[in-house]
Protein backbone atom coordinates (compact mmCIF):
# COMPACT_ATOMS: atom_id res chain seq x y z
CA UNK A 1 0.00 0.00 0.00
CA UNK A 2 1.16 3.53 -0.83
CA UNK A 3 0.65 6.39 1.63
CA UNK A 4 0.08 10.15 1.45
CA UNK A 5 -0.37 12.67 4.25
CA UNK A 6 -2.10 15.90 3.24
CA UNK A 7 -1.38 18.49 5.90
CA UNK A 8 -3.26 21.79 6.04
CA UNK A 9 -1.01 23.91 8.19
CA UNK A 10 -2.91 25.67 11.00
CA UNK A 11 -6.25 24.48 9.58
CA UNK A 12 -7.83 23.77 12.99
CA UNK A 13 -9.46 26.64 14.86
CA UNK A 14 -12.02 27.61 17.51
CA UNK A 15 -15.75 28.40 17.18
CA UNK A 16 -16.06 31.77 15.45
CA UNK A 17 -19.03 34.08 16.24
CA UNK A 18 -19.31 35.39 12.67
CA UNK A 19 -19.61 31.77 11.47
CA UNK A 20 -22.53 31.13 13.82
CA UNK A 21 -20.33 29.49 16.43
CA UNK A 22 -18.81 27.07 13.93
CA UNK A 23 -15.11 26.62 13.27
CA UNK A 24 -13.75 27.38 9.78
CA UNK A 25 -13.48 23.62 9.20
CA UNK A 26 -17.16 23.20 10.07
CA UNK A 27 -18.20 26.18 7.97
CA UNK A 28 -16.16 25.28 4.90
CA UNK A 29 -17.62 23.15 2.14
CA UNK A 30 -15.38 20.07 2.26
CA UNK A 31 -17.13 17.14 0.53
CA UNK A 32 -13.92 15.15 0.10
CA UNK A 33 -12.69 15.54 3.68
CA UNK A 34 -16.15 14.46 4.80
CA UNK A 35 -16.07 11.55 2.34
CA UNK A 36 -12.80 10.34 3.84
CA UNK A 37 -14.32 10.66 7.31
CA UNK A 38 -17.26 8.47 6.22
CA UNK A 39 -15.00 5.88 4.55
CA UNK A 40 -12.15 6.02 7.06
CA UNK A 41 -11.42 6.36 10.77
CA UNK A 42 -10.93 9.52 12.75
CA UNK A 43 -9.29 10.71 15.95
CA UNK A 44 -7.49 13.54 17.69
CA UNK A 45 -3.72 14.00 17.86
CA UNK A 46 -1.55 15.89 20.34
CA UNK A 47 1.23 17.33 18.20
CA UNK A 48 2.94 19.57 20.76
CA UNK A 49 4.67 17.72 23.62
CA UNK A 50 4.55 19.31 27.06
CA UNK A 51 7.13 22.03 27.49
CA UNK A 52 7.46 22.86 23.79
CA UNK A 53 6.24 25.94 21.93
CA UNK A 54 3.42 25.14 19.48
CA UNK A 55 5.41 25.91 16.36
CA UNK A 56 5.16 24.20 12.98
CA UNK A 57 8.65 22.77 13.46
CA UNK A 58 7.56 20.93 16.62
CA UNK A 59 4.17 19.89 15.31
CA UNK A 60 5.34 18.55 11.94
CA UNK A 61 8.15 16.56 13.54
CA UNK A 62 5.52 15.06 15.85
CA UNK A 63 3.16 14.22 12.99
CA UNK A 64 5.99 12.28 11.35
CA UNK A 65 6.58 10.37 14.57
CA UNK A 66 9.84 11.92 15.77
CA UNK A 67 10.70 12.27 19.44
CA UNK A 68 10.97 16.05 19.50
CA UNK A 69 12.98 16.13 22.72
CA UNK A 70 15.63 13.95 21.07
CA UNK A 71 15.91 15.48 17.61
CA UNK A 72 14.83 19.13 17.70
CA UNK A 73 17.66 21.62 17.17
CA UNK A 74 15.79 24.75 16.19
CA UNK A 75 13.86 25.87 13.15
CA UNK A 76 16.83 27.50 11.46
CA UNK A 77 18.86 24.32 11.21
CA UNK A 78 15.95 22.52 9.54
CA UNK A 79 15.47 25.31 7.03
CA UNK A 80 19.20 25.31 6.31
CA UNK A 81 18.91 21.72 5.08
CA UNK A 82 16.19 22.70 2.61
CA UNK A 83 18.21 25.67 1.36
CA UNK A 84 21.38 23.63 0.88
CA UNK A 85 23.24 25.61 3.54
CA UNK A 86 25.84 23.48 5.25
CA UNK A 87 26.13 23.61 9.04
CA UNK A 88 29.52 22.66 10.45
CA UNK A 89 30.51 22.13 14.05
CA UNK A 90 30.27 25.38 15.99
CA UNK A 91 27.81 26.97 13.56
CA UNK A 92 24.32 28.02 14.60
CA UNK A 93 21.37 28.65 12.28
CA UNK A 94 18.28 30.76 12.95
CA UNK A 95 15.10 31.63 11.10
CA UNK A 96 15.43 35.25 10.03
CA UNK A 97 12.13 36.95 9.18
CA UNK A 98 11.76 40.23 7.38
CA UNK A 99 9.08 41.98 9.44
CA UNK A 100 7.31 45.33 9.58
CA UNK A 101 7.67 47.58 12.62
CA UNK A 102 5.39 50.59 12.97
CA UNK A 103 5.53 53.12 15.82
CA UNK A 104 7.96 50.87 17.65
CA UNK A 105 5.59 47.88 17.53
CA UNK A 106 5.57 44.71 15.46
CA UNK A 107 2.89 45.37 12.85
CA UNK A 108 3.20 42.00 11.14
CA UNK A 109 5.57 39.03 10.95
CA UNK A 110 5.75 38.94 7.15
CA UNK A 111 6.42 42.51 5.97
CA UNK A 112 3.01 42.37 4.35
CA UNK A 113 3.88 39.06 2.64
CA UNK A 114 6.74 40.64 0.76
CA UNK A 115 7.57 39.06 -2.59
CA UNK A 116 10.54 36.73 -2.89
CA UNK A 117 12.12 39.01 -5.49
CA UNK A 118 11.97 42.06 -3.22
CA UNK A 119 13.14 40.09 -0.20
CA UNK A 120 16.08 38.57 -2.06
CA UNK A 121 17.30 42.06 -2.93
CA UNK A 122 17.02 43.15 0.70
CA UNK A 123 18.82 40.08 2.04
CA UNK A 124 21.69 40.56 -0.41
CA UNK A 125 21.90 44.18 0.76
CA UNK A 126 22.02 43.08 4.42
CA UNK A 127 24.71 40.53 3.66
CA UNK A 128 26.77 43.24 1.98
CA UNK A 129 26.38 45.67 4.88
CA UNK A 130 26.23 43.37 7.92
CA UNK A 131 27.69 40.06 6.76
CA UNK A 132 31.14 38.90 7.81
CA UNK A 133 33.22 35.77 8.30
CA UNK A 134 31.06 35.14 11.35
CA UNK A 135 27.63 36.35 10.18
CA UNK A 136 25.91 35.24 6.98
CA UNK A 137 22.41 36.01 5.65
CA UNK A 138 20.79 33.60 3.17
CA UNK A 139 17.66 34.50 1.16
CA UNK A 140 14.68 32.19 1.27
CA UNK A 141 11.04 32.60 0.20
CA UNK A 142 8.93 35.71 0.84
CA UNK A 143 9.60 36.83 4.42
CA UNK A 144 11.31 33.58 5.54
CA UNK A 145 15.12 33.69 5.50
CA UNK A 146 18.15 32.24 7.27
CA UNK A 147 20.89 33.64 9.48
CA UNK A 148 23.99 31.58 10.24
CA UNK A 149 26.42 32.56 12.99
CA UNK A 150 29.79 30.95 13.54
CA UNK A 151 30.42 30.38 17.23
CA UNK A 152 26.84 31.21 18.22
CA UNK A 153 25.43 29.93 21.50
CA UNK A 154 21.86 28.64 21.14
CA UNK A 155 20.94 29.17 24.80
CA UNK A 156 18.71 32.09 23.96
CA UNK A 157 15.17 33.24 24.65
CA UNK A 158 13.68 34.26 21.31
CA UNK A 159 10.13 35.27 20.48
CA UNK A 160 8.54 34.21 17.18
CA UNK A 161 7.24 37.44 15.61
CA UNK A 162 3.93 35.86 14.56
CA UNK A 163 3.18 35.33 18.27
CA UNK A 164 3.35 39.00 19.24
CA UNK A 165 1.72 41.32 16.68
CA UNK A 166 1.15 44.74 18.24
CA UNK A 167 3.91 44.28 20.82
CA UNK A 168 6.71 46.80 21.32
CA UNK A 169 9.65 45.12 19.61
CA UNK A 170 12.13 46.14 22.31
CA UNK A 171 10.11 44.18 24.87
CA UNK A 172 10.66 40.91 23.01
CA UNK A 173 14.23 41.17 21.75
CA UNK A 174 16.67 38.29 22.27
CA UNK A 175 17.72 37.40 25.80
CA UNK A 176 20.44 35.01 26.95
CA UNK A 177 19.27 32.05 29.04
CA UNK A 178 22.84 31.32 30.15
CA UNK A 179 25.69 33.75 30.92
CA UNK A 180 27.82 32.26 28.15
CA UNK A 181 25.17 33.21 25.56
CA UNK A 182 25.11 36.94 26.35
CA UNK A 183 27.57 37.72 23.57
CA UNK A 184 25.36 35.96 21.02
CA UNK A 185 22.25 37.76 22.29
CA UNK A 186 24.02 41.12 22.11
CA UNK A 187 25.19 40.38 18.58
CA UNK A 188 21.68 39.48 17.41
CA UNK A 189 20.08 42.54 18.95
CA UNK A 190 22.77 44.74 17.45
CA UNK A 191 22.13 43.22 14.01
CA UNK A 192 18.39 43.85 14.44
CA UNK A 193 18.85 47.53 15.26
CA UNK A 194 21.39 48.04 12.50
CA UNK A 195 19.06 46.35 9.99
CA UNK A 196 16.33 48.85 10.88
CA UNK A 197 18.60 51.79 10.13
CA UNK A 198 19.73 50.22 6.84
CA UNK A 199 16.34 49.07 5.59
CA UNK A 200 14.41 52.25 6.37
CA UNK A 201 15.46 54.09 3.21
CA UNK A 202 16.13 51.16 0.90
CA UNK A 203 14.49 51.66 -2.54
CA UNK A 204 12.49 48.43 -2.17
CA UNK A 205 10.85 49.76 0.97
CA UNK A 206 10.32 53.24 -0.41
CA UNK A 207 8.45 51.68 -3.34
CA UNK A 208 6.38 49.52 -0.98
CA UNK A 209 5.44 52.50 1.17
CA UNK A 210 4.44 54.50 -1.90
CA UNK A 211 2.23 51.59 -2.98
CA UNK A 212 0.58 51.44 0.44
CA UNK A 213 2.31 48.20 1.45
CA UNK A 214 4.06 47.31 4.70
CA UNK A 215 7.82 47.95 4.45
CA UNK A 216 10.27 45.21 5.38
CA UNK A 217 12.05 47.47 7.84
CA UNK A 218 13.61 45.01 10.28
CA UNK A 219 15.04 41.53 10.54
CA UNK A 220 13.83 39.23 13.32
CA UNK A 221 15.96 36.19 14.19
CA UNK A 222 14.55 33.31 16.25
CA UNK A 223 14.61 29.52 16.85
CA UNK A 224 18.37 28.90 17.04
CA UNK A 225 20.00 25.51 16.77
CA UNK A 226 22.82 23.34 15.51
CA UNK A 227 22.76 20.50 13.00
CA UNK A 228 20.18 17.89 14.16
CA UNK A 229 20.61 14.14 14.30
CA UNK A 230 17.56 12.39 12.86
CA UNK A 231 16.98 8.86 11.63
CA UNK A 232 15.29 8.61 8.24
CA UNK A 233 11.71 7.46 7.82
CA UNK A 234 13.12 4.53 5.93
CA UNK A 235 14.97 3.38 9.02
CA UNK A 236 12.04 4.10 11.32
CA UNK A 237 9.03 3.05 9.24
CA UNK A 238 10.31 1.28 6.14
CA UNK A 239 9.65 4.13 3.68
CA UNK A 240 11.61 3.17 0.57
CA UNK A 241 11.03 6.12 -1.75
CA UNK A 242 9.36 9.11 -0.12
CA UNK A 243 8.88 12.74 -1.10
CA UNK A 244 8.01 16.03 0.58
CA UNK A 245 6.12 18.83 -1.18
CA UNK A 246 5.91 22.28 0.41
CA UNK A 247 6.54 25.93 -0.35
CA UNK A 248 8.10 26.30 3.10
CA UNK A 249 11.81 25.68 3.71
CA UNK A 250 11.09 24.44 7.24
CA UNK A 251 8.97 21.54 6.01
CA UNK A 252 11.31 20.72 3.16
CA UNK A 253 14.21 20.72 5.63
CA UNK A 254 12.42 18.29 7.93
CA UNK A 255 11.86 16.14 4.88
CA UNK A 256 15.53 16.23 3.91
CA UNK A 257 16.61 15.00 7.36
CA UNK A 258 13.79 12.41 7.25
CA UNK A 259 15.22 11.02 4.01
CA UNK A 260 12.42 12.36 1.80
CA UNK A 261 13.05 13.86 -1.62
CA UNK A 262 11.99 17.53 -1.76
CA UNK A 263 9.92 18.40 -4.82
CA UNK A 264 9.66 22.01 -5.98
CA UNK A 265 6.36 23.10 -7.52
CA UNK A 266 6.28 26.18 -9.71
CA UNK A 267 3.89 28.74 -8.31
CA UNK A 268 3.88 27.30 -4.78
CA UNK A 269 3.83 30.44 -2.63
CA UNK A 270 2.87 29.36 0.88
CA UNK A 271 -0.16 31.70 0.63
CA UNK A 272 -3.80 31.48 -0.47
CA UNK A 273 -2.72 31.96 -4.10
CA UNK A 274 -0.46 28.91 -4.12
CA UNK A 275 -0.52 26.44 -7.01
CA UNK A 276 -2.90 23.86 -5.53
CA UNK A 277 -3.28 21.96 -8.79
CA UNK A 278 0.47 21.83 -9.31
CA UNK A 279 0.97 20.40 -5.83
CA UNK A 280 -1.67 17.75 -6.44
CA UNK A 281 -0.10 16.69 -9.74
CA UNK A 282 3.38 16.60 -8.19
CA UNK A 283 2.05 14.43 -5.36
CA UNK A 284 0.44 11.99 -7.78
CA UNK A 285 3.62 11.70 -9.82
CA UNK A 286 5.65 11.08 -6.67
CA UNK A 287 3.15 8.40 -5.58
CA UNK A 288 3.41 6.66 -8.94
CA UNK A 289 7.19 6.44 -8.52
CA UNK A 290 7.42 5.97 -4.76
CA UNK A 291 5.57 4.81 -1.68
CA UNK A 292 5.06 7.90 0.53
CA UNK A 293 4.32 11.61 0.07
CA UNK A 294 4.11 14.33 2.69
CA UNK A 295 2.12 17.14 1.07
CA UNK A 296 2.10 20.36 3.08
CA UNK A 297 -0.09 23.41 2.37
CA UNK A 298 0.64 26.59 4.32
CA UNK A 299 -2.28 28.79 3.24
CA UNK A 300 -4.68 28.25 6.16
CA UNK A 301 -1.97 29.03 8.70
CA UNK A 302 -1.22 32.37 7.07
CA UNK A 303 -4.95 33.21 7.01
CA UNK A 304 -5.12 32.41 10.72
CA UNK A 305 -2.16 34.68 11.45
CA UNK A 306 -3.93 37.45 9.57
CA UNK A 307 -7.12 36.85 11.56
CA UNK A 308 -9.00 36.57 8.27
CA UNK A 309 -11.89 34.17 8.87
CA UNK A 310 -13.33 34.30 5.35
CA UNK A 311 -9.91 33.68 3.81
CA UNK A 312 -9.30 30.74 6.12
CA UNK A 313 -12.58 29.13 5.08
CA UNK A 314 -11.63 29.68 1.44
CA UNK A 315 -8.16 28.08 1.87
CA UNK A 316 -9.73 25.01 3.48
CA UNK A 317 -12.18 24.70 0.60
CA UNK A 318 -9.33 25.05 -1.88
CA UNK A 319 -7.37 22.26 -0.21
CA UNK A 320 -10.44 20.03 -0.37
CA UNK A 321 -11.59 20.84 -3.90
CA UNK A 322 -8.28 21.45 -5.65
CA UNK A 323 -5.97 18.95 -3.96
CA UNK A 324 -7.82 16.23 -2.05
CA UNK A 325 -10.48 15.74 -4.73
CA UNK A 326 -7.85 15.27 -7.45
CA UNK A 327 -5.75 12.87 -5.39
CA UNK A 328 -8.69 10.77 -4.19
CA UNK A 329 -10.37 10.50 -7.59
CA UNK A 330 -7.09 9.62 -9.31
CA UNK A 331 -5.87 7.01 -6.82
CA UNK A 332 -9.12 5.23 -5.89
CA UNK A 333 -8.83 2.89 -8.89
CA UNK A 334 -5.09 2.26 -8.77
CA UNK A 335 -4.02 -1.38 -8.70
CA UNK A 336 -1.98 -0.68 -5.57
CA UNK A 337 -4.23 0.98 -2.98
CA UNK A 338 -3.35 4.37 -1.54
CA UNK A 339 -3.90 5.29 2.11
CA UNK A 340 -4.74 8.97 2.66
CA UNK A 341 -4.48 10.94 5.90
CA UNK A 342 -5.66 14.52 6.34
CA UNK A 343 -4.87 16.73 9.32
CA UNK A 344 -3.43 20.07 10.46
CA UNK A 345 -0.17 20.32 12.38
CA UNK A 346 -1.65 22.66 15.02
CA UNK A 347 -4.54 25.10 15.36
CA UNK A 348 -4.03 28.73 14.33
CA UNK A 349 -7.18 30.39 15.67
CA UNK A 350 -8.18 33.55 13.83
CA UNK A 351 -9.15 35.11 17.17
CA UNK A 352 -5.63 34.70 18.54
CA UNK A 353 -3.69 35.04 15.26
CA UNK A 354 -1.10 32.56 16.55
CA UNK A 355 -0.62 28.84 17.18
CA UNK A 356 -2.02 26.86 20.09
CA UNK A 357 -1.11 23.43 21.47
CA UNK A 358 -4.67 22.04 21.36
CA UNK A 359 -5.06 18.56 19.80
CA UNK A 360 -5.91 18.45 16.11
CA UNK A 361 -8.45 16.31 14.22
CA UNK A 362 -7.24 13.68 11.79
CA UNK A 363 -8.75 11.14 9.44
CA UNK A 364 -7.04 8.06 8.03
CA UNK A 365 -8.59 6.38 5.01
CA UNK A 366 -7.34 2.96 3.94
CA UNK A 367 -9.18 1.27 1.07
CA UNK A 368 -10.98 -1.80 2.36
CA UNK A 369 -10.75 -0.92 6.05
CA UNK A 370 -13.93 -0.81 8.13
CA UNK A 371 -15.09 2.80 8.75
CA UNK A 372 -15.94 3.99 12.24
CA UNK A 373 -19.21 5.84 11.69
CA UNK A 374 -17.90 9.41 11.77
CA UNK A 375 -19.50 11.29 8.89
CA UNK A 376 -17.74 14.69 8.85
CA UNK A 377 -14.22 16.04 9.25
CA UNK A 378 -13.79 18.78 11.83
CA UNK A 379 -12.49 19.45 15.36
CA UNK A 380 -15.59 18.02 17.05
CA UNK A 381 -16.70 15.15 14.81
CA UNK A 382 -13.24 13.57 14.97
CA UNK A 383 -13.53 13.18 18.74
CA UNK A 384 -15.99 10.33 18.19
CA UNK A 385 -13.54 8.40 16.00
CA UNK A 386 -12.23 5.00 17.02
CA UNK A 387 -8.62 6.16 17.16
CA UNK A 388 -9.41 8.30 20.19
CA UNK A 389 -6.71 10.72 21.25
CA UNK A 390 -3.20 9.81 20.12
CA UNK A 391 0.23 11.10 21.14
CA UNK A 392 3.87 10.71 20.11
CA UNK A 393 4.38 8.28 17.22
CA UNK A 394 0.95 6.64 17.62
CA UNK A 395 -0.55 8.46 14.62
CA UNK A 396 2.21 7.62 12.15
CA UNK A 397 2.34 4.01 13.31
CA UNK A 398 -1.43 3.74 12.90
CA UNK A 399 -1.14 5.25 9.43
CA UNK A 400 1.60 2.89 8.25
CA UNK A 401 0.34 -0.13 10.20
CA UNK A 402 -2.04 -2.86 9.17
CA UNK A 403 -5.71 -2.50 10.07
Amino acid sequence: MKHIIILGDGMADEPVPELGGRTPLQAARTPYMDLLAKKGRSGMLDTVPAGFHPGSEIANLSVLGYDVAQVFEGRGSLEAASMGVRLDAGEMAMRCNLICIEDGKIKNHSAGHISTEEATELMAFLQEKLGSDRVHFYPGVSYRHLLKIRGGDKRLECTPPHDVPGTAFRDVMVRASAPEARGTADLLNDLTLKSQALLALHPVNLRRIKAGKSPANSIWAWSPGYKPRMETMGALYGVRNGAVISAVDLIKGIGVYAGLRPIAVEGATGLYDTNYEGKAEAALEALREGDFVYLHVEASDEAGHEGDVDLKVKTIEHLDGRILKRIYEETKDWAEPVAIAVLPDHPTPCRLRTHTAAPVPFVIYKPGAEPDGVDAYDEYSARAGTYGRLQGDEFIRAFFGEE
